[in-house]
């Protein structure tokens, strides 16, 4: 019989096991994907560690993923994606139009950004798009507090509707015990290079578990630390994922995060007198008042309006790839159809 204890502490509820029981082949056993290695990953299984053979992670949305459950058989090859509760998705920096999976099966998502430097406000909104269209629940991180001369926890909040806002010092443990009590399942980290992740993470941990590296005191600019986004379990329940920090934070259908990040907008743009209103100068519509009575910034706005614009464009350049794979795909079965007709005339 099969003893699930040693994969409590990977995040197996009973809420898990009902879900993916059923879903698991005769011979096989749940394991959860903790770090990627190319065409190999560790995994926590019901026996240990172990390291398992797997198609290429990041490769696509279904491709493997730190976070991710998945059945093992017996000689520790991995036979099947679970289906994922939830992911953090970006767009790739490639030109094709493709997804990259940055963790999955996550509960609340960490938007880190350093307090001590410049508070891109920007910069949070994109990554709260991103942290809301994972059915995950955002928890905005002011890091490195104890080294801030001015914490703009207000400003943050204003943009951060339905998301806690937080300012830490892993370094003193200012704020840790807040920020611990609030955290809930597995835990993500995301935000820039220089953000404070890893070293918030082994906080969290309690242990000196991933490396960290001080930023350049010049332009408060990081360098990339965590090249491996990995799992481990936390003291006081529930598991943490470190990532690498975000250079590009583009966005990948996240219509529906956007609309939460900016639920705020989305308000205002209910009162229009025009349900098609493009907020541009028509009469009655509320989101121009907003603005015009300082309810709403002008920068908030035009935020919205870029990452909406970014969005759109992106869902576009996917339907066009799709339809041309689905042309490709015709072409090549017309292609074999004319072959298959010629070698009937031939016998003939």
């Amino acid at each position: 019989m099969v003893d699930y204890d040693l994969l409590v502490p990977y995040g197996w509820t009973e809420a898990v096991a009902n879900e993916y029981a059923a879903l698991i082949d005769d011979g096989c056993v749940p394991a959860r994907v903790i770090r990627m290695d190319r065409s190999e990953c560790d995994v926590a299984t019901p026996e240990g560690w172990a390291r398992a053979k797997c198609p290429r992670s990041d490769a696509e949305p279904s491709g493997l993923c730190t976070g991710d459950w998945v059945s093992l058989d017996a000689q520790r090859n991995v036979r099947a994606l679970l289906p994922r509760r939830s992911a953090i998705v970006r767009s790739t920096a490639s030109r094709r139009s493709e997804g990259q999976v940055l963790a999955a099966n996550v509960d609340t998502v960490l938007v880190c950004t350093a307090a001590d430097g410049d508070v891109d406000l920007g910069r949070i909104e994109r990554m709260l798009a991103l942290a809301w269209e994972s059915n995950a629940q955002p928890v905005v991180v002011l890091t490195k507090a104890d080294a801030a001369e001015d914490i703009p926890i207000e400003s943050v909040q204003a943009v951060a509707p339905g998301a806690t806002v937080l300012a830490v010092s892993a370094s003193s443990g200012y704020g840790i015990d807040v920020l611990t009590a609030v955290l809930d399942g597995t835990v993500a980290l995301i935000g820039p290079s220089g953000a404070g992740k890893s070293t918030l993470a082994n906080a969290l941990l309690g242990a000196e578990v991933f490396a960290t590296n001080a930023v350049r005191a010049v332009d408060k600019k990081g360098r990339h630390t965590t090249v491996h986004r990995e799992l481990r379990p936390l003291p006081n329940g529930g598991t943490l994922i470190d990532t690498p920090g975000l250079r590009g934070i583009g966005l990948w259908d996240a219509a529906e995060g956007i609309e939460k990040t900016f639920s705020d907008i989305e308000t205002f743009a209910a009162d229009c007198r025009f349900a098609d209103c493009s907020h541009e100068g028509e009469p009655g519509c509320a989101v121009r008042e907003a603005i015009e009575t300082g309810a709403l910034t002008q920068r908030r706005f035009d935020s919205y309006r870029k990452l909406a614009k970014e969005n759109a464009w992106m869902e576009a350049r996917a339907d066009k790839r799709l339809q041309a794979e689905r042309d490709r795909a015709w072409r090549g079965i017309r292609k074999q159809q004319r072959q298959m007709y010629r070698e009937r005339g031939s016998r003939r």
